[in-house]
């Protein structure tokens, strides 16, 4: 029963920091070290990737209507404005998708540390107050997903590649900065990069899952399935907040909390550890 509440709380911290550019990683660094797992090293690396499969069906939930192509009820039985927002999240997802592939256990092995993280976690932050800055009073030049175009989204794409190799950029915080300092809109910024996810982390899943095999024990199961659970419902409620929030504030406490949260984690490593 301790390892399914623990799942909880590492699902709740799932949900919370997936969709905020805040990074996941740099949180689930510090509730490991605070609160680890009694679990074997594999099924960890597992569990990290796979327990965001919840928070992606919270999307799927939340835009199943302006992510579903196919109305069988409706004159037009495909919606091509979909067809093609799609097209524009695939060119966006191959750069990050690529590399997952032919080196995730070469960057987990490398770069899956405090310092990577603590670094990441501040130069983005001081960027996010940077490009904030820079944009307040101009007028975004897309102010939809419709509006993003092909090479927009595939400069988006090269932002997410940063946050694939670095652990600690967060890749909703890196596809965001991307599309803000492209000229898109806060809103259709963190919309497209809710869609992005959707392919990135059921691929990031499959291959975890693959990798780890099928072999779960029953307490192991439980774990996981808890874990998702919980990082759903708590998504639903942040994806929400989030798309209320940016409507009329910017992203730079993001920006600060991140600062905050990597010279805690430099500090913690670094020194008192």
């Amino acid at each position: 029963m301790l390892e399914i509440l623990k799942a909880v709380i590492y699902g709740i911290v799932e949900g919370i920091t997936e969709w905020l550019p805040v990074s996941s990683t740099g949180h689930m660094i510090l509730l490991e070290e605070i609160m680890p797992m009694d679990v074997s090293k594999d099924f960890w690396n597992m569990f990290l990737v796979v327990v965001q499969l919840g928070a992606i069906l919270a999307v799927v939930l939340l835009f199943w209507n302006k992510i579903f192509p196919f109305k069988p009820k409706e004159k037009d039985v495909i919606d091509m404005k979909i067809m093609n927002l799609w097209g524009k999240i695939l060119v966006a997802c191959v750069p990050a998708g690529i590399v997952g592939v032919l080196f995730d256990d070469w960057l987990d092995e490398h770069l899956y540390n405090y310092w990577v993280v603590s670094i990441m976690l501040m130069l983005v932050g001081l960027v996010f107050i940077i490009v904030e800055n820079h944009n307040k009073g101009h007028r975004a030049t897309m102010r939809n997903t419709n509006a993003i175009t092909y090479r927009a989204a595939a400069m988006i794409g090269v932002f997410q590649l940063i946050a694939a190799v670095l652990p600690g950029t967060s890749r909703s915080g890196a596809t965001i900065i991307g599309a803000l300092m492209i000229g898109v809109s806060r809103t259709a910024a963190a919309e497209f990069t809710f869609y992005l996810a959707i392919p990135v982390m059921f691929g990031a899943s499959l291959l975890k899952l693959v990798k780890f095999g099928l072999a779960f024990s029953g307490m192991e199961l439980g774990i996981l399935l808890t874990g998702m659970i919980v990082s759903f419902v708590v998504s639903v409620i942040v994806i929400r907040f989030l798309m209320g929030y940016i409507k009329k504030h910017d992203f730079k406490i993001f920006g600060w909390y991140r600062i905050i949260l990597g010279a805690i984690v430099l500090l913690y490593f670094g020194v008192i550890r």
